[in-house]
This record gives structure tokens, C-alpha cells and sequence, in this order.
């Protein structure tokens, strides 16, 4: 069988998924990565907004200490220093999952649309390209 690409939804912090969608953010950090190749990931805006307001297609992935990491994103992390090293304190390894071209919904798709059960994931879903396309073009 051979690897096809695949979406995932990402939950999110609402100030951090508006700054990706603002293109202010220009990467996403993560202390887990998919185990199968992703190019498109649907940004899920947490609580209190609970909606998928966007998707972007993923640059480079870039697994380093947190400290590279602040060291090569701190410009373009969209998020304070106190607030990226109390996310990785006591982490080893992290990821950098750069954002390349980024699509911001008119308005936010509720995931209940498109899910029988939908539980914001802790960290990422995968989605079926059929919802995927569901989603991109509601």
C-alpha cells in the first residue's frame, strides 16, 4: 500500500489559531507529530469558540530541543516565551510544523456538521479526505 498524504484536525487555542490564520504565526509547535505523512491540517479553534475556522498546508517539520526551537521560531512562533517554555517544561524533543499557505473559512465549520461524535482531540485527528473535501468546501 502506498503512503498518501492525509488531513488531521489540530486543535487549537483561539488566540493562537486566529494569529495562523492572521499569518502571523508562521509555525505550529507540538510536543507529538503524525505517524502517517500529512500535508493539510485543519485548524479546530478551542473553547469557547469550538469551530474549525481554517486549514494550512504543512511546510517543514522540525523535531529539536525546545530551546532550538525558540532559537530558530521565537520571531515567528506567535506565542510569548513564558508561555512556549511552560508548554514544553519537562520535554526533551519537540516539533516545529511550519505553516506554507493557509485558507481562513468565512465563517467557522462546526465539527457536529460533519461528525456524529466529535471530541476535540488532545492532539490531532486524522480525517478522511472525503471529510476533508466535505469540510473545505461546505
Amino acid at each position: 500500500m502506498k503512503d498518501t498524504l492525509t488531513s488531521v484536525i489540530l486543535s487549537i487555542k483561539p488566540i493562537y489559531a486566529k494569529a495562523i490564520m492572521a499569518g502571523v504565526k508562521k509555525v505550529e509547535f507540538r510536543k507529538k507529530i503524525f505517524k502517517k505523512p500529512v500535508d493539510k491540517v485543519f485548524v479546530y479553534s478551542s473553547s469557547p469558540e469550538k469551530k474549525i475556522i481554517g486549514y494550512f498546508t504543512i511546510g517543514e517539520i522540525i523535531e529539536d530541543s525546545p530551546n532550538k526551537l525558540w532559537e530558530k521560531f521565537s520571531e515567528v512562533g506567535g506565542i510569548s516565551k513564558k508561555d512556549f517554555f511552560e508548554y514544553y517544561k519537562n520535554v526533551e524533543t519537540g516539533f516545529s510544523i511550519g505553516v506554507d499557505t493557509y485558507e481562513e473559512f468565512e465563517e467557522g465549520v462546526d465539527p457536529a456538521d460533519f461528525f456524529e461524535k466529535f471530541c476535540a482531540p488532545q492532539s490531532y485527528i486524522y480525517l478522511e479526505e472525503k471529510t476533508a473535501a466535505n469540510i473545505m468546501y461546505k
